[in-house]
């Protein structure tokens, strides 16, 4: 049985694991966007850049994301995290990143059906910990 400074130290070893999955999914969410997104242009913008170079840069990004993604995986379920508690994490991430990406990288306007949509994903997120917040 452990002894307090046991689970002490068992609750940081915890956490530890659960803050850097949580920040390696942040890094993944960041290079994501941008190799999903960062080649587009505004509107009336044109690039010279072929289809081609851009789907090979898009696929480095997504190669350099997946050596944050998969060790955050790895991290999010050792700590205990479920399958479905992973991907909502990881879409709340996505949207975090990707409304200031798309306002202020990509001049976007901001509309208040984002707040509604994300206030949704946060929802979701609730549901998906609700046993482990409630004690349910």
């Amino acid at each position: 049985m452990l002894d307090n400074d046991g689970l002490q130290v068992y609750f940081n070893a915890a956490m530890h694991k659960l803050a850097l999955s949580i920040g390696l999914l942040f890094m993944s969410n960041v290079v994501m966007t941008f190799a999903w997104y960062g080649f587009l242009r505004k509107p009336g913008e044109t690039t010279a850049t072929p289809m081609w170079q851009l789907i090979l840069m898009s696929w480095g990004l997504a190669l350099f994301e997946y050596c944050f993604m998969v060790p955050a995986n790895h991290l999010g379920r050792a700590y205990g995290l479920s399958l479905a508690q992973l991907k909502i994490m990881q879409e709340a991430l996505t949207l975090s990143i990707f409304v200031p990406f798309m306002i202020f990288y990509m001049g976007e306007q901001w509309k208040w059906d984002y707040l509604w949509a994300f206030l949704c994903v946060m929802g979701a997120v609730f549901f998906v910990n609700r046993e482990a917040l409630m004690g349910a």
